[in-house]
């Protein structure tokens, strides 16, 4: 069935989180740490949420490359702290999302964004991205005070829209993101971004629609409508 609301997860899903890499090089000596903090930051956000805990993400993240220098024995100063937020604001799109978005908008579709970094009283990485205006709405697991997957995050966002969570599908570059959205009643597409691929085990749901861009998901649904 067509999905009338596409929910987007924000970093890696659109924004390019490996624009980072510089920062990591400098800091760490190596550009690939970038992954081992992404990936502790998504790790302890679950793991928070499932000790029945909350800090918002911004502060986690600051937190968990604290954490992954005192690993590597590396030194970080308030300034190489202020240099990450400083660049994770000023992330950039993929190359073929405004496309992408302008495409599933024609075709139809309301297109809302959830995403585990907290409310700013400032612009968002969406505003600085120049991807705002294709969203009626930007959610943030800030008002449950829980991290994504938790399934409460997706019929909260079903309940808010006024449709059912059978009429949402999850778009993400994670398939623990799209595991949580199916298990909330939503359909799921994963954007297999560099560095994320489809885990193959068994009983585990696997995602609706697999596609390499926004644009090529666009394609799929097309020919599925």
């Amino acid at each position: 069935m067509r999905p009338e609301v596409l929910v987007f997860d924000v970093n890696e899903t659109l924004i390019d989180i490996d624009s980072l890499q510089p920062y990591f090089g400098r800091v760490f000596g190596d550009p690939l740490v970038l992954r081992e903090w992404f990936g502790q930051l998504v790790m302890y956000s679950m793991a928070i949420t499932l000790a029945g805990r909350y800090t918002d993400f911004f502060t986690l993240g600051q937190a968990a490359l604290r954490m992954t220098a005192d690993i590597r024995q590396v030194d970080l100063t308030e300034d190489d702290l202020a240099a990450l937020a400083e660049s994770m604001r000023a992330m950039p799109a993929h190359a073929d999302v405004a496309e992408g978005l302008q495409s599933l908008r024609d075709t139809g579709y309301r297109l809302v964004t959830l995403t585990n970094s907290p409310h700013s009283d400032g612009p968002t990485p969406l505003d600085n991205a120049g991807l705002a205006d294709y969203f009626e709405h930007q959610f943030t697991v800030g008002d449950q005070r829980v991290f994504k997957p938790a399934p409460s995050l997706y019929t909260g966002v079903a309940d808010h829209l006024g449709v059912a969570p059978s009429d949402c599908m999850m778009v993400a570059a994670h398939m623990w993101d799209t595991l949580g959205a199916q298990a909330a009643g939503f359909s799921g597409a994963l954007i297999t971004r560099p560095g994320n691929a489809v885990l193959r085990a068994p009983d585990v749901p696997q995602p609706t629609v697999i596609a390499s861009d926004l644009l090529q998901l666009n394609r799929i649904l097309e020919e599925q409508s």
